[in-house]
């Protein structure tokens, strides 16, 4: 992709963005967060698009010529729910904790009670960390893996969500590199009648393919980021049962 444009006018952005392009060439990152899109993708993300405003959802926009963004969402939404086979889907955060916001916001009182894996522990800072706005807006316990194994203590989270009587289970990691069973936590959620909220940001690529077991059906809320292992734009992503739609799309917009 060629700078030129951007040199003519800030010749010192130019540089950084061509020094990061250098830098992705040739270097063999081993972060797996940190996809290389397709030109594509960059072709789309420099798009017309990012001089027009949308605020709404499609077909009840507040500003007028909203007709091709329509067009965008729809076809994100539409080929979101044929990937990952969910009822609704909202595209509209701008990265995955957004989308926890967003369920956070939609299902949650300040103060309700949120049972979550320590971040030490693979988690994730908007599972309730306490720098975090879910830390500081809700009552959080963490559980933890196996210190002998390393696995997720599936019966010993149970037992604790039994203690803990949480309104919300945070499933989904961004440093747990094992498999997890989405069914066994959903069955704890089930046990002291909470929501499962499971963030799927890292794997949703392995969810997509078949090679991970989906939440999808399974927790009540699915969420996750479109530019890990999926290599799409950056972006968040919030998935449900056609129950919780509304009060969903009210959170992200104009909730959040």
């Amino acid at each position: 992709m060629s700078y030129d444009s951007v040199r003519e006018i800030d010749p010192a952005a130019a540089d950084a963005l061509e020094g990061e392009r250098d830098r992705q060439e040739n270097t063999l990152a081993m972060i797996a967060s940190e996809n290389h899109v397709s030109e594509a993708v960059l072709e789309a993300q420099r798009s017309e698009l990012t001089n027009k405003y949308a605020e709404g959802y499609p077909g009840e926009r507040y500003y007028a010529g909203c007709e091709h963004a329509d067009e965008i969402e729809e076809l994100a939404i539409e080929r979101a729910r044929q990937l990952w086979g969910a009822d609704h889907v909202n595209v509209q955060p701008h990265s995955g904790t957004q989308a926890n916001m967003g369920v956070y916001l939609a299902m949650l009182e300040p103060g309700d009670r949120i049972l979550s894996l320590e971040l030490e522990h693979g988690g994730h800072l908007s599972h309730g960390h306490p720098a975090n706005f879910t830390g500081q807006t809700y009552e959080v316990e963490q559980y933890e893996v196996d210190p002998e194994t390393g696995y997720l203590d599936y019966e010993g989270l149970r037992e604790q969500a039994e203690a803990f009587d949480p309104d919300i289970i945070v499933s989904g990691y961004s440093a747990y590199p094992r498999e997890v069973e989405f069914d066994r936590i959903q069955a704890a959620a089930d046990a002291v009648d909470a929501y499962h909220l499971a963030d799927i940001a890292h794997i949703t690529g392995l969810v997509a393919a078949g090679v991970h077991q989906s939440p999808v059906g399974v927790a009540d809320f699915v969420t996750g980021s479109t530019h890990k292992t999926i290599r799409a734009g950056r972006g968040g992503i919030i998935m449900c049962d056609e129950e919780y739609a509304d009060d969903i799309d009210a959170s992200v917009f104009p909730g959040a």
